[in-house]
């Protein structure tokens, strides 16, 4: 058996990612052209039950852009989990706008709904819930809070690529969707993001947005930025979502052997209105977390990631005193440990044998 480390994560790149690359190479069209066209349909009619897509450069400019689409900007508000990595509520704040972070429920680390009720104000006009780790937040509780009080709901699917709530995709939900195409992602473009949408006012505001406020050369309807999608990363995405399914289970499989054969750690429960798509493979550790997973690396050479340790309401860039109890326990207990589509059965006996020795010694 292997006793190599046994990475976190890990890119998939192969043969077919190269050669689409240097297709494109060879075409001389590099920026935003008949790929990033291409990938945009080809997303929409995989992913999203076929809503508009706007490729962009990143999940953060995905969220950004998305939210100043929708009308987001100074003086509102909007609710967002603060367990989760600082781009969602950085977005909000991009904006001009103000991020409410709400607490989260326990089981699947995604906003709570009756939190996120609590904290609508006057000022609210979104909520912006994250499918962390590839589970789908609440969105039949979350849609209805939104109806009863007249908001929008903003989904931050950058994990959740193919995830599914009651039978339909993530991304099929809210105004806009994002997802991310970072490399670490179940599928990856180099760097990118995509957000989906099934208003045509919204669509084109993006595709406004993101390219100097011009859908035709030298023709500014408003002020925009520079947030394209090239050729090259969309030839990569287009290959990539080719790939995804078969990944997608595997990632699934992966998580049902450490489901059935991990102890003394906390398993990621799946709610039965959900696909999960394990981008993260996620478990509580009651104790010494750090501790756990330092030993897990340093020991055992199985890589691992804690993520979040700081709930972003607690960053010095928001820096504020709430009480998000929910928040702080999950902050303080998670690690990931790995299920990616490259692992091998040793791999995977290595983690549970890992896992288990440290859980039965205390670690």
């Amino acid at each position: 058996m292997s006793t190599s480390p046994i990475p976190a994560a890990k890119p998939i790149i192969g043969d077919e990612e190269r050669e689409a690359v240097d297709r494109v190479l060879r075409s001389g069209m590099i920026a935003q052209g008949p790929e990033v066209a291409a990938f945009e349909q080809e997303f929409s009619a995989e992913l999203v039950a076929g809503r508009a897509c706007v490729a962009v450069n990143s999940g953060t400019s995905g969220l950004h852009l998305g939210l100043l689409a929708a009308g987001v900007g100074p003086g509102d508000e909007v609710i967002v989990p603060s367990f989760t990595f600082a781009a969602t509520a950085n977005s909000v704040a991009l904006t001009g706008a103000t991020p409410v972070f709400a607490d989260i429920e326990p089981r699947h680390f995604c906003l709570d709904p009756a939190a996120v009720e609590a904290a609508v104000t006057e000022r609210t006009v979104g909520i912006m819930p994250v499918h962390l780790y590839g589970h789908p937040a609440d969105l039949t509780a979350l849609g209805d809070i939104a109806q009863r009080h007249g908001l929008k709901i903003f989904e931050d699917a950058a994990q959740a690529h193919a995830a599914t709530w009651k039978g339909a995709p993530v991304g099929s939900f809210g105004t806009f969707a994002m997802f991310s195409l970072y490399p670490t992602k179940n599928m990856t473009s180099g760097e990118g993001g995509m957000v989906s949408t099934d208003d045509p006012e919204v669509e084109r505001r993006l595709r406004l947005l993101r390219n100097q406020g011009m859908l035709r050369q030298y023709e500014n309807e408003l002020v925009g930025v520079n947030n394209r999608m090239t050729d090259i990363h969309a030839a990569i995405g287009r290959v990539q979502l080719t790939k995804l399914a078969g990944w997608t289970k595997q990632r699934q499989e992966n998580a049902a052997f450490l489901d059935a054969n991990l102890d003394g750690v906390v398993v990621p429960p799946v709610s039965e209105h959900a696909t999960h798509v394990y981008h993260q493979y996620t478990v509580r550790v009651p104790g010494d977390r750090d501790g756990f997973a330092a030993a897990l690396r340093d020991e055992h050479g199985v890589g691992c990631g804690v993520y979040y340790p700081i709930p972003n309401h607690r960053l010095p860039s928001f820096g504020r005193d709430l009480d998000l109890p929910e928040t702080e326990k999950a902050a303080a207990e998670v690690i990931s440990l790995p299920v990616h589509p490259s692992l091998s059965a040793g791999d995977l006996e290595r983690i549970v044998t890992a896992v288990n020795t440290l859980a039965k010694a205390g670690a």
